[in-house]
């Protein structure tokens, strides 16, 4: 299973650095849609993703139009996360797919609405309380991107045992 997770127009470096860790440990694609909220040099990214830079696959694009036209939603396994989704982000079979990909918007605004309502059967949505607006980003990011990988079996991911044997 490849995964490839489209951060569109991040902001905040931290998060992105964090989600590039993330994407590094578990074999994950970044996609970085421009315009970023800082620079890539930025001394708070490269210190959430600590040595991992090198380990990370990753691939900018310079607007969402051009992501989705070289990447279309009709032809892939593509999931938008918002908190307005149709779904629940575990209802999803993803073990029968080959690929995926799972778009994230930015942090202050989430993926633009006329995105969201083109592709409204492929919104998903992690389960949060009522009262509140959202969770944070990488959080966001690592839930989804751990769940894909438990319908998948956890495939090429080390699991660390003998600790208390």
């Amino acid at each position: 299973m490849k995964i490839n997770i489209v951060m569109v127009e991040p902001e905040i470096p931290q998060n992105t650095g964090n989600i590039a860790r993330t994407c590094a440990a578990t074999g994950g694609k970044l996609h970085l849609v421009e315009p970023l909220g800082f620079e890539i040099t930025d001394k708070q990214l490269k210190r959430a993703g600590l040595d991992y830079w090198d380990k990370l696959d990753i691939e900018k694009h310079a607007s969402l139009k051009a992501f989705l036209e070289k990447y279309k939603p009709e032809e892939n396994n593509m999931y938008f996360v918002t908190t307005k989704g149709k779904h629940c982000y575990s209802d999803i079979d993803y073990s029968t797919m080959n690929e995926v990909f799972l778009l994230f918007g930015k942090e202050t605004k989430g993926l633009p609405e006329d995105l969201l309502q083109e592709y409204l059967d492929k919104t998903i949505r992690i389960p949060i309380r009522s009262t509140l607006r959202s969770l944070n980003l990488s959080n966001s990011v690592a839930i989804v991107i751990y769940e894909v990988l438990r319908q998948d079996g956890f495939k090429e991911l080390q699991e660390i045992s003998g600790y208390f044997d």
